[in-house]
């Protein structure tokens, strides 16, 4: 099979391209042909090697695919169209390839109806979203929850998956992307680059928010953490090499928690629990991303490139990988 594949940390352009053996599943795997898989942040982390986990070289990168079902494997039968959002790590060769071996309890049935490459760009942010909102934040119906960086892709999944559960959100990013995020339901929009952004949150939310998710990892505790109501909960999932001060008084004068997590340490009865919402809110069309670029997986390389901003501009949205299909596949040596 055609994948694309690293044989030592490295960057961007160490990833090649060539043949590999066909996957051989263990008797817990299905052999699923993959139709589409989405880049991620932690997957250049991966790569570069900053993200300390189990990877046997030659190491296939990825974590997300949609795809279907070769051969009869556990609850799933061949013709089955599924998505896992948990590969290339924790020992677990990666998705970036025409087939891959998933473990069972990894895998999840794609609802009838909803396009693959529509439901890769979200499987990632919508499974980290899920996980922050309702495992870690505790987030609660009639709660109101401060999103930094809502336009982008967590940022996105978070916003929609808080609206569908009763969650009031206040969205906070550039201005051209105050359309969006109302689209995928906050409830009040703000500026980012506004000076009188912390007033403007005071205002809106005169007792304070409950829980504050800085997606874009810069974590000025500073602003935000005077912007929570006592008992408020902060989200920690990005920023790797950020450097924060912290206001220590104001947080535990206030039992205010900061929480963090990264969905790679998440079990897999947290992640089938995600799986649920995620496809009943994939079935409603009620969950979706905004995608950047889809690209042929010949072109991973330039995938973790744009991630990176080594190439173009930081355009908001996904960047999605097809495989080409295996019957038409030539050798790429």
């Amino acid at each position: 099979m055609t994948a694309a594949y690293i044989t030592g940390f490295g960057g961007a352009d160490d990833i090649r391209i060539g043949r590999l053996p066909l996957p051989v599943p263990g008797p817990d795997e299905a052999l699923v042909r993959v139709d589409a898989v989405a880049a991620n942040h932690v997957d250049t982390f991966v790569r570069s090697g900053a993200y300390a986990t189990d990877v046997p070289f030659p190491f296939v990168i990825g974590r997300d695919l949609a795809g279907t079902v070769t051969a009869p494997a556990g609850p799933f039968a061949p013709g089955d169209r599924v998505w896992c959002n948990s590969l290339g790590h924790n020992g677990r060769q990666g998705s970036f390839a025409q087939y891959a071996a998933v473990p069972v309890d990894r895998l999840y049935r794609l609802p009838a109806g909803v396009d693959p490459v529509r439901a890769v760009a979200v499987l990632h942010t919508a499974g980290t979203a899920h996980l922050g909102l309702f495992r870690t934040a505790r987030i609660q119906q009639g709660e109101t929850i401060l999103v930094l960086g809502a336009g982008g892709g967590v940022g996105s999944a978070v916003v929609q998956l808080a609206a569908a559960a009763g969650t009031r959100v206040i969205a906070v990013d550039r201005a051209e992307n105050a359309v969006w995020c109302r689209t995928c339901g906050a409830a009040d929009v703000l500026d980012r680059a506004d000076p009188g952004l912390p007033a403007a949150v005071r205002d809106l939310a005169p007792g304070g928010v409950d829980v504050v998710w800085d997606c874009s990892g810069h974590h000025d505790f500073e602003t935000t953490v005077p912007l929570l109501a006592r008992g408020g909960r902060v989200i920690l999932m990005a920023g790797l090499r950020t450097r924060a001060v912290l206001p220590v008084g104001a947080v535990y004068t206030r039992d205010i928690s900061l929480r963090g997590f990264v969905i790679s340490n998440a079990s897999t009865a947290d992640l089938a629990e995600a799986a649920e919402d995620i496809n009943r809110e994939l079935a409603r069309g009620r969950l979706t991303g905004r995608i950047r670029a889809r690209l042929p997986l010949t072109e991973a390389a330039r995938s973790h490139r744009l991630l990176e901003g080594r190439e173009g501009a930081g355009a908001p949205g996904r960047i999605v990988l097809v495989p080409e299909d295996p019957e038409d596949s030539d050798d790429q040596g």
